[in-house]
């Protein structure tokens, strides 16, 4: 490879690091608390029919416990409230262990007024993010874990009629997929928490059955939105979690199912932390609040989870949404009554700040409304009072001391260090004072600061940099007035790719003690929310980008809201972050890269197949991905049909010929459309294909050595025959085990020949080389020994001239060969790559079950098999001269074309594309 090229690849290689890092390193530290239990855990198995054990014999369902509740409730029936945890790919029913330890310890310092049972199932810890094909399986399952669970309260006084269901990542889905079987009844489900779970689409579609499942239920959640009762939370883990974006999770279409909320964890009050996959089973802030919330969804009267809709969205919405700072009441008193022993402090100030240890007397400190109304626009007071009384209220007479007041905590918003208040003063004209409430404090410190503002001086607009700017140029803007907060408008951001870093530099005077700011990005549009906390005498940096995009016809602006120190002065910069551009790049798309990659190998394969046509010699693969491998080939095609199919005549021709939904089109549904970025793809997947052709002609030449190290050959190797005697028995016994086993690894085991095949040619052409040219030697020493007479000396020269033609042919059709076969086997090799995850779980199955059913791999494996073991016995020197060798060079391009239109959302397609040119391929061995 040129030098030139070597630059590009390195170049690539340092981008896609870059992006990688971002995604896997480029967040913040594990800020959740581990949840422990303070008893030994069990968990106890529920015997389930025998019908029903027998028709899923790797499942199981278990009840979860610690200490005397355990014990209690080994002996059956139950007199709790049902809660069942539903595990994800590769997840253990041990997973309940946080939540449910957290809601026994809640219901001990209640005295067991009430109580949770919490199930769980065992599925085994199945792959079902990468093999689809038990998915409909666990969830008719857990249909019968539910109705099993419904009859251990048979005959108890307030049996439940059903169950609150918590679902981790494939998990959640799974209870939402209970709705779509024929005979289950909506009413089993009372509640529906979903954590870190793909409600959009899948992470990685593999295989057809988890497509074809996602699709089943989007379709039916959408279509029956009106009809569909169920309150439903899906909780994200942020940034944090790589595994599974948090764009994934939001619901589809969320305006037209109105009890269904979704919400990123560090948006979560009294959360307000990111959590990776794993840890947002067990962050001990996020399960602290999800029990809270459970507790605050029962009925008194019923002791279960209450059936009012309403109620269950106004408890996840002060719990998960916005919390006011105080517990919640169903029915909160709107006037409060004011009056008992305390002390009124008249405050006429338009700013003002109290600070008081160890009060001893209740104080209500008044700001009169209506001198100030006049002025200012918005009254806002903030407290370190982190408790759950009441502390704000409006006061409706006319006089500084009033005897009932409007309680405004409601409207309050809980901070990690603070709750603060805004009021907009025009929305209560009839409110004549602001009182503020100090309660007898002992042992603390208590501290209240509030100011009256105009909007226009705390609301500063700071359009970001350009997206091409790479951090080399910012944007700056200097808060010089002292206030209590700021809300800094971010202009023109609202997609996806873009990304910024904002350095927040404060200046402090007069700061006795140290006083920590902070600083809010808050998306208007979805709730994924981030709070950064800082000492105000520290630079800090904090990153932004976002996990959805802002809708077309929502006209709303990002924020950074900035809770501040008025004795200090605040320098905010905002600049362009290439690395965590390039890492919403991988987030958001790097799923599709194999595809990328495909597409370049294809474009390769077909310049390899064309040389061998037109001049009768294999180039080098590096030197034809250089040549072929070109964007301008493959995207002018897909943009141009995208285009084509706004038209409504063209998507009815498309219709018509059958054709699969355009990737593109999925995409852009989704709002994932970044500028160039099948550009960068295609660069990324060059680079790999690059990369991962080296890499499999380095390992396919290493296990030639080895092999030549354990035998030694020391005869020529036999005349080249184009199929080997074998090859019909080998085949059938490779079909055969795919058709009993496991399509996949007939597909492996079909490789592995195919790569020992290429080894043996390997060998055997560098030890044809290596005696032809020891003969050719032998001939050239023996030509110029004197001894020998004329005519001798002609016969070797002779000899010598044909020996070294012999030579020059079997090293040019041995080379071809070889480069021919690596292109394969690197082709191949991304294709076993592709079917590896169906392996592993009928491998992961294998005790329970001899057959993978349904096998995904299966109808590829049929035709790859036959295909491989044609193309492990030829030569190029056999294919030269076939006439279906020209079109069997020309298919490749179109098919790089297809792998993108309809293989870059869809993996599972990527296979069958590449099928095409190996068959024919193959065929030119016979035509």
């Amino acid at each position: 490879v040129s030098l030139w090229n070597l630059a590009f690849y390195v170049s690539m290689v340092f981008m896609a690091t870059l992006g990688l890092w971002d995604v896997f390193f480029g967040f913040e530290e594990n800020k959740c608390s581990m949840s422990y239990m303070f008893e030994y855990p069990e968990y106890q198995k529920i015997q389930l029919p025998k019908k029903l054990a027998k028709r899923y014999p790797t499942y199981e369902l278990y009840l979860y416990g610690e200490g005397s509740y355990a014990e209690e409730h080994k002996i059956l029936p139950l007199t709790g409230i049902p809660v069942l945890f539903l595990p994800g790919n590769a997840g253990s029913y041990k997973q309940v262990r946080s939540v449910g330890s957290i809601a026994l310890r809640k219901a001990e310092d209640i005295d067991f007024k009430y109580h949770f049972d919490f199930f769980s199932v065992n599925f085994n810890e199945e792959l079902v993010a990468l093999y689809g094909g038990s998915l409909q399986k666990q969830t008719k399952f857990v249909h019968e874990c539910i109705k099993t669970i419904l009859k251990l309260y048979k005959g108890q006084e307030f049996a439940p009629k059903s169950v609150a269901i918590i679902g981790h990542s494939m998990g959640g889905l799974v209870a939402r997929a209970l709705l779509t079987l024929k005979n289950f009844k909506q009413d089993l489900i009372n509640l529906l928490i979903t954590q870190a779970t793909p409600h959009v689409a899948p992470v990685m579609p593999l295989d057809r059955f988890i497509t074809d499942f996602y699709m089943t239920i989007n379709n039916y959640w959408i279509l029956n939105a009106q009809h569909i009762n169920l309150t439903t939370l899906s909780v994200a883990g942020g940034f944090r979690d790589y595994q599974v974006r948090s764009g994934l999770t939001f619901l589809p279409k969320l305006s037209h199912h109105t009890s269904a909320l979704s919400v990123v964890s560090s948006a979560v009050p009294k959360t307000w932390v990111s959590t990776d996959h794993l840890s947002i089973v067990w962050c001990k802030q996020l399960q602290l609040t999800t029990v809270r919330a459970f507790f605050d969804l029962i009925d008194a009267d019923t002791k279960q989870i209450t059936q009012n809709s309403k109620k269950k969205l106004s408890v996840l919405n002060h719990h998960f949404i916005r919390h006011p700072s105080k517990q919640f009441e169903e029915n909160p008193a709107i006037i409060s009554d004011l009056t008992g022993t305390s002390m009124w402090v008249p405050v006429k100030v338009s700013k003002w700040s109290y600070v008081a240890y160890n009060e001893s007397d209740k104080i209500y400190f008044t700001f009169p409304l209506e001198n100030h109304r006049k002025i200012y626009t918005h009254a806002y007071c903030q407290s370190t009072m982190l408790d759950t009384n009441s502390w704000i209220f409006g006061c409706i007479n006319s006089t500084s001391m009033c005897r009932q007041g409007v309680d405004l905590s409601w409207k309050a918003e809980l901070l990690p260090t603070i709750k603060s208040l805004m009021l907009r003063l025009q929305d209560y004209p009839s409110l004549s004072h602001l009182v503020v409430y100090v309660p007898s404090i002992h042992g603390s410190k208590f501290v209240v600061d509030c100011e009256f503002f105009k909007e226009e001086t705390r609301s500063i607009q700071l359009p970001v940099t350009h997206l091409f700017s790479f951090g080399l140029s910012s944007r700056k803007v200097v808060l010089n007035t002292s206030g209590l907060y700021y809300n800094i408008e971010l202009l023109n951001f609202g997609q996806i790719y873009q990304a910024f870093k904002i350095n927040v530099v404060s200046k402090c005077s007069g700061a006795k003690e140290e006083i920590t700011s902070i600083y809010k990005f808050h998306i208007p549009w979805s709730y994924e929310d981030s709070l950064t906390i800082a000492q105000t005498d520290l630079a800090v940096q904090i990153s932004l980008k976002l996990h959805i995009a802002q809708p077309e016809n929502d006209s709303h602006v990002a924020l950074l809201k900035m809770y501040t120190s008025p004795d200090c002065q605040y320098e905010v910069t905002v600049k362009t972050s290439f690395s965590q551009i390039l890492g919403q790049v991988v987030r958001f798309h790097g799923g599709a890269l194999p595809a990328y990659v495909m597409s370049s190998n294809l474009l390769a394969y077909g310049g390899q197949l064309y040389s061998l046509f037109s001049t009768g010699y294999c180039l080098e693969y590096a030197t034809i991905l250089d040549k072929e491998a070109k964007p301008y080939k493959v995207d002018p095609f897909v943009i141009m049909t995208k285009f084509l199919l706004g038209y409504k005549w063209f998507k009815e021709l498309w219709d018509t010929l059958l054709l699969p939904e355009l990737d593109a089109m999925v995409l852009t549904s989704q709002s994932m459309c970044f500028p160039l970025v099948s550009l960068i793809l295609f660069l990324f997947g060059t680079c790999t294909a690059y990369w991962s052709a080296l890499l499999s002609s380095a390992s396919v030449r290493l296990l030639s050595s080895l092999w030549l190290a354990l035998k030694r050959p020391s005869e020529l190797p036999k005349d080249i025959k184009m199929l080997s005697p074998d090859l019909p028995f080998l085949t059938v016994v490779l079909i055969i085990v795919g058709w009993t086993t496991c399509g996949a690894l007939a597909i492996l085991l079909s490789y592995l020949h195919y790569v020992f095949k290429v080894c043996q040619i390997l060998l055997g052409s560098d030890k044809h080389f290596t005696i032809l040219y020891n003969i050719s030697n032998i001939i050239k020493s023996d030509s110029q020994n004197p001894k020998h007479s004329r005519r001798s000396e002609k016969k070797f020269n002779h000899r010598k001239d044909v020996t070294a033609h012999h030579l020059h042919l079997s090293a040019n059709d041995a080379e071809d060969s070889l480069r021919m076969h690596s292109t394969v086997v690197n082709l191949l090799t991304w294709i076993v790559l592709l079917s590896m995850p169906s392996l592993i779980y009928w491998l992961k199955n294998l005790r329970y079950c001899f057959k993978l059913t349904p096998d995904p791999c299966k109808p590829l494996a049929f035709i790859l098999i036959p295909t491989v073991a044609v193309l492990g016995n030829t030569y190029t020197v056999s294919i030269k001269s076939s006439k279906l060798l020209k079109t069997a060079s020309q298919f490749p391009l179109p098919l790089a074309v297809g792998v993108i239109a309809f293989g870059s959302a869809h993996l599972y397609r990527v296979p069958c594309f590449v099928l095409v040119p190996l068959l024919l391929h193959a065929l030119c061995n016979f035509m």
